[in-house]
């Protein structure tokens, strides 16, 4: 926490969005959590909330990378473990795989599921999570670079919308309040994209969908996009990148941590 934010972590006196996600990474044992963050398991949780129409159609499940039978898959896909970070694989053509590719392939996914990401950052809840492999189909803009709409809910509502735009390659972040302002300060690792980025037709229904999934949490960012104006459910988190990423003007990390009601008091 000091050499991220250049301060020591009171814990009697937790007052930033980055102090108080600190204390959720240790103190709150909410087992829905675990579900929530669990990128498989989660789907039956939006299936029941929100429907399965807006989930990324699934190809399959597997519990080793030698398992995959590359094979049987098909032309495009995405493959990511269910219990990590920054491990997705995307194939856009699978005709153009070489062998040595696929065995490098199996390798990294192996190399992550044995991963005990929780414990690099203290994100406990996700080493509960049983490691698994996924595949899904591959989304695409055809019309635009596909942008990540993640909302920031506190108490089951959205206050801020995070808009990443080039994922893999030159990431950058705007974030616009919920009538589609665009804010002023933001995270330091992202820079921020030079062009107003257009709201989506759909943003109320997106913002509903959002606020839906998130009920019940007094915390959570909950991840969409929005292919053609087609809304597809992407991940619910908990622990935004463990709270180590700086917010500027540290006045805006503070109105963030206004947002957020916890007690200290209890270790859940």
């Amino acid at each position: 926490m000091k050499k991220r934010h250049g301060r020591k972590l009171d814990w009697n006196n937790l007052r930033t969005y980055s102090e108080k996600m600190q204390w959720e990474k240790l103190f709150d044992n909410d087992p829905r959590k675990v579900i929530c963050s669990d990128k498989f398991a989660v789907r039956e949780w939006v299936k029941g909330k929100i429907g399965e129409e807006y989930l990324i159609p699934l190809i399959g499940v597997w519990d080793s990378a030698e398992d995959i039978n590359f094979e049987k898959l098909p032309d495009q896909f995405v493959l990511k473990t269910n219990c990590g970070s920054g491990d997705v694989i995307i194939i856009r053509n699978k005709s153009e795989l070489t062998e040595k590719q696929i065995r490098g392939y199996r390798a990294k996914l192996n190399y992550f599921l044995k991963m005990k990401f929780g414990y690099n950052t203290c994100e406990l809840h996700y080493n509960k999570i049983y490691p698994k492999i996924i595949a899904e189909s591959f989304i695409d803009s055809k019309s635009t670079d596909l942008q990540d709409y993640k909302f920031l809910c506190f108490n089951g509502k959205a206050h801020f919308c995070w808009v990443d735009i080039g994922r893999y390659h030159e990431h950058r972040r705007n974030i616009y309040n919920m009538k589609w302002e665009l804010q002023e300060w933001h995270q330091y690792n992202y820079g921020i994209y030079e062009k107003d980025v257009e709201k989506p037709v759909n943003f109320e229904k997106m913002v509903m969908l959002a606020e839906t999934l998130a009920e019940g949490f007094a915390h959570v960012r909950v991840d969409l996009y929005n292919v053609e104006g087609k809304i597809y459910f992407g991940e619910m988190t908990f622990t935004n990148s463990s709270g180590f990423e700086k917010i500027e003007p540290e006045s805006a990390d503070m109105m963030l941590g206004n947002l957020w009601e916890i007690d200290t008091s209890i270790k859940v």
